[in-house]
């Protein structure tokens, strides 16, 4: 059995929000957000090992979180760094054996115990697994000064979530090499590192709670008694 790593990118301001707390404390349903996507993960596998990656300046407020709801056995905590690659890089250095490890957005708090199923297992056989869900709006290109545009065919786009999944003997090495700007998440700098990713369906639900409209879809699912029954 292949030992698990979860790191769990929770680096995000509540900018977009309009509100001071970052948004992984926001709370939904009386509890804050990191801890639907913490429990998830827990509940995922027996030995899965959590790697949280917090704003330095609010490492404090996630032991509290850690300490009201959960235990430190398998749960890990260290500070992010200037941007999503830099705390990422900073998680992966608590990954200390050969593993499978998702790379998480802390504030997709939908995820599901099975998208992380299919992301192991797709891993095992792959090396990667990275989810996407299929485009349903028309789509246009903007040329760079964005006075001109041309129509994208939608069946051929895809947008990508997380949790991005890799070997560890992939994606410890692909982080050695130096930041760019392109980097936006762990399948960009894998791609540059020479490799390529293997992609998974993802779910519509496993959306990221970015603007207080997304706060209220996730209640409404959470309370959505059909949505309990497959997260159980």
């Amino acid at each position: 059995m292949m030992h698990k790593y979860a790191v769990i990118v929770a680096g995000g301001s509540g900018s977009r929000m309009g509100s001071a707390t970052p948004k992984q404390f926001l709370m939904l349903n009386d509890k804050p957000l990191l801890y639907y996507t913490v429990k998830t993960f827990l509940e995922a596998f027996d030995d899965l090992q959590i790697i949280l990656v917090l704003p330095e300046q609010y490492t404090d407020l996630g032991r509290e979180i850690i300490d009201a709801y959960f235990d430190y056995s398998r749960i890990q905590i260290t500070a992010g760094g200037e941007t999503r690659f830099h705390s990422v890089k900073n998680g992966l250095q608590l990954v200390r054996q050969d593993s499978i490890v998702f790379v998480h957005d802390a504030v997709r708090c939908l995820i599901s115990t099975n998208l992380i199923h299919r992301c192991y297992q797709n891993t095992l056989h792959s090396g990667s697994a990275v989810p996407v869900v299929r485009c349903k709006d028309s789509v246009r290109l903007l040329n760079e000064e964005g006075n001109d545009n041309e129509v994208l065919d939608r069946s051929k786009i895809v947008l990508v979530q997380t949790p991005q999944t890799f070997h560890s003997r992939i994606l410890l090495p692909a982080f050695e090499i130096d930041y760019k700007e392109r980097f936006t998440d762990e399948a960009t700098v894998v791609e540059t590192f020479g490799l390529k990713v293997s992609l998974v369906e993802g779910e519509e639900n496993n959306i990221k709670i970015t603007r207080p409209v997304d706060l209220l879809f996730a209640e409404s699912l959470l309370n959505h008694s059909e949505y309990k029954l497959i997260n159980q």
